[in-house]
């Protein structure tokens, strides 16, 4: 073999040895580059693939408690909550919002306080659906396994703000005494708003996006459960409506009384009637206890000496 064919074949083993580690540095950086994706279980994952140089495309969803599941380089899993969720508008200190405020049908001013549970509908279309088009805009994935800023300003315009246009429509169909003092009118109202409200996030959402609570991923999505405290009116309304009882409770007792004395007074008369004005007198005294009655034995001789005038 002549020392140029001898060098040639050198070239084309070198080529191919740099050939091969670079093909191992390409595979081991596109290993590096993948990633693991594991779900609790409350916990659905979104897999988006695709990247700088390919489109991206929804692929599957991850459904809660599966096993890792391996993400290639460029893709994208986006977490949101299985299971039950609450929307607190009680104003504690840990709530989504403060009491709501809504005016009754004769002008009245009042405050509501509740708690909206739901659950957000997983099914994985409808979830990818919800996510393309509200989750994106908003953020409202989860991270680390955390609610974030956007799962609450999502929840703010699309719960909060049909809840209060559901409570105030409600209310104007109902006058303030029925709805803080009349349990009836409280539940004829409750039954109102939850019509309402089921409406109002559905159009507000423009999908069947928040299920009953006991929603587990498929089948009928129902509705999300109200639990609301009756309105409250201003304190000055209140203390009035107070001080309005405790009159009618006076009014009535003063009328009880009354009849008592007209009962009295009739007794007096029918005793005037059979006994005379001062045998009346006489009766009343010993009944009250103010004379006694001696017995006097019979065929005894009793002499009264009447009081001297």
């Amino acid at each position: 073999m002549s020392a140029q064919k001898a060098g040639g074949g050198r070239r084309l083993l070198l080529k191919g040895f740099l050939l091969a580690v670079a093909l191992l540095v390409v595979s081991g950086f596109a290993l590096s580059a993948c990633s693991r994706v594991s779900t609790e279980p409350d916990e659905v994952v979104l897999h988006y693939a695709g990247g700088v140089l390919e489109a991206i495309k929804f692929q599957k969803c991850i459904n809660p408690s599966s096993g890792a599941t391996l993400l290639g380089p460029g893709d994208r899993g986006y977490s949101y909550p299985f299971g039950q969720r609450t929307f607190d508008f009680s104003g504690a200190d840990d709530a989504e919002s403060k009491p709501l405020s809504v005016v009754s049908k004769d002008n009245v001013e009042m405050t509501v306080s509740g708690v909206a549970t739901f659950t957000l509908n997983t099914d994985c279309k409808t979830l990818q659906q919800f996510h393309e088009k509200i989750g994106l805009k908003f953020r409202a994935y989860y991270e680390e396994g955390e609610s974030s800023v956007g799962w609450w300003r999502m929840l703010n315009i699309y719960m909060r703000v049909p809840l209060d246009r559901a409570l105030d429509a409600a209310s104007q169909e109902f006058e303030w005494r029925g709805l803080f003092n009349d349990p009836k009118v409280k539940q004829a109202w409750e039954t109102r708003v939850g019509q309402l409200a089921r409406e109002f996030i559905k159009e507000t959402s423009g999908g069947d996006y928040f299920c009953n609570q006991n929603y587990a991923g498929s089948g009928q999505c129902g509705d999300i459960v109200l639990t609301i405290q009756k309105p409250e009116p201003p304190e000055a309304l209140v203390s009035a409506l107070a001080a309005e009882q405790a009159a009618k409770a006076e009014n009535i007792a003063q009328t009880q009384r009354n009849a008592k004395v007209r009962t009295e007074i009739e007794s007096i008369k029918d005793l005037v009637k059979v006994l005379g004005p001062e045998g009346a007198v006489l009766w009343q005294a010993i009944q009250k206890g103010q004379v006694s009655v001696v017995p006097v034995p019979q065929g005894s001789n009793l002499n009264i000496t009447p009081p001297g005038r």
